[in-house]
């Protein structure tokens, strides 16, 4: 069955309430990820000189935003939870929209590289050809998009107050190539470990 607009509507607003709910301790918690093997994936594949123009998808707290900036790039946040929004804004200093992941108004060819880590999963499938169709247009020709997600059996539903869907890499792929991306690498994470015990698929894109 089609997710109906107020499907997606509900969606938004429920997953967004959780972060809400716990943006502080969500915060705390997350502070101290290591997510630096992500930020190299995208650098690197990044071409032309820096500083690059970076969009942080789904920004959260701005752990990242602090990092970009810090390593000389131009980073821009987005979030969909208010207080995240301004959580990034006030530790990061750098400029943060608000904008629900399913509401999207991002300008044309504006950013070198979009770091998407751990949020693009929260994009219910019917959507996801759009939100990455919309991604592919605010990536400058050339431009790379960094995606970070827990992977499963290409399910989708609730997970506690959260709605979440988990591809694998076939599924992935084909989305990706759909809207226009060509494969650079792929990998999971943590590494080091046997894939059983490594939840999170990790993929590089460039906009052809």
């Amino acid at each position: 069955m089609p997710l109906s607009p107020d499907d997606l509507a509900q969606i938004s607003a429920l997953t967004l309430a959780h972060y809400q709910g716990c943006a502080e301790g969500f915060r705390d918690a997350t502070r101290d990820h290591d997510v630096s093997q992500n930020i190299a994936a995208l650098l690197r594949a990044i071409e032309g000189e820096a500083p690059r123009q970076i969009l942080d998808f789904g920004c959260g707290p701005g752990r990242d935003l602090r990092t970009f900036s810090a390593l000389g790039h131009v980073a821009v946040g987005l979030d969909g939870c208010p207080e995240f929004v301004e959580m990034a804004r006030a530790d990061s200093g750098c400029e943060v929209w608000r904008q629900d992941f399913l509401a999207l108004d991002l300008p044309a060819a504006r950013f070198d590289g979009i770091f998407a880590n751990a949020v693009l999963f929260h994009v219910p499938l019917q959507e996801l050809p759009r939100v990455l169709r919309q991604l592919h247009a605010t990536l400058k020709p050339g431009g790379v998009l960094f995606s970070s997600n827990p992977h499963g059996d290409n399910q989708e539903g609730w997970n506690g107050e959260r709605y979440a869907s988990y591809h694998d890499l076939a599924t992935w792929r084909s989305l990706l190539t759909d809207a226009g991306f060509i494969e650079i690498e792929h990998y999971y994470r943590p590494t080091g470990l046997p894939r059983e015990q490594q939840p999170w698929l990790a993929s590089v894109w460039r906009r052809a």
